[in-house]
């Protein structure tokens, strides 16, 4: 199985105060941290070796996770320097670690997929990226993928359409080779699957379970639900 990126580095904003002392990450979601519940749901589904992209409270999060040994996995860690870099900043500086392909998420993800599928179409797609898409149509997040017939069409951020019933689900699996080295930084991890659509190179898969995050308090709630469910 590939090795996945995790862009850990975020302030949390959306969760002040919580996060004025705490990472995301360690959010506490029925009597755990949040990486810990992540980082089960990705060694169930085959992942070993991960790299942790810190930043802000940074070392609280390795202090927690450490070599990763006691989740079965891995763990590796990436730094941010002084000067923001952005999310695309911040996997080109985890590439040595990373090898030729990887996978990527952001560390307040909880994405129930099937990340082995996933990686095998994008093996066979012979692209040098893939972006796993949701039917959304505007519940959980504002919806910005146009895709049909397993294309993506259109993907923005910030430029909507009424076309746009899907969302970036937020896993996805890029080729070393598709992070221009020299790409102006700060950038987000967005500007660089715009570059690959334009170039053809970006492929889609649709994923049938909904997405949940720890990005917001609603989040919070929502995935405290979810545990609470399979717990039953």
């Amino acid at each position: 199985m590939l090795p996945i990126a995790i862009l850990a580095g975020g302030l949390g904003t959306r969760l002040y105060p919580l996060t004025t002392a705490l990472p995301k990450a360690l959010v506490p979601i029925q009597g755990e941290p949040f990486i810990a519940h992540q980082f089960r749901l990705l060694r169930s589904n085959g992942i070993e070796d991960v790299v942790l992209c810190v930043g802000y409270l940074g070392q609280m999060i390795r202090d927690y996770v450490g070599d990763g040994k006691r989740f079965g996995l891995r763990v590796e860690y990436s730094w941010d320097g002084e000067i923001l870099r952005g999310t695309a900043g911040a996997l080109i500086s985890a590439l040595p670690l990373l090898g030729s392909s990887f996978f990527t998420m952001y560390g307040d993800s909880f994405l129930p997929c099937d990340y082995e599928a996933i990686g095998k179409h994008f093996s066979l797609s012979g692209k040098q990226g893939l972006m796993t898409v949701f039917r959304n149509e505007g519940r959980w997040d504002c919806s910005n993928v146009e895709f049909s017939e397993g294309r993506i069409l259109a993907y923005d951020k910030r430029e909507k359409s009424p076309h746009m019933q899907y969302i970036d689900y937020g896993l996805s699996i890029f080729q070393s080779s598709a992070f221009d080295k020299d790409l102006q930084l700060p950038a987000d991890l967005s500007l660089v699957h715009q570059c690959l659509l334009r170039a053809g190179q970006l492929e889609g898969f649709e994923v049938m379970q909904r997405f949940f995050e720890v990005g917001s308090f609603d989040g919070l709630d929502s995935m405290a639900k979810l545990l609470e469910q399979n717990q039953r």
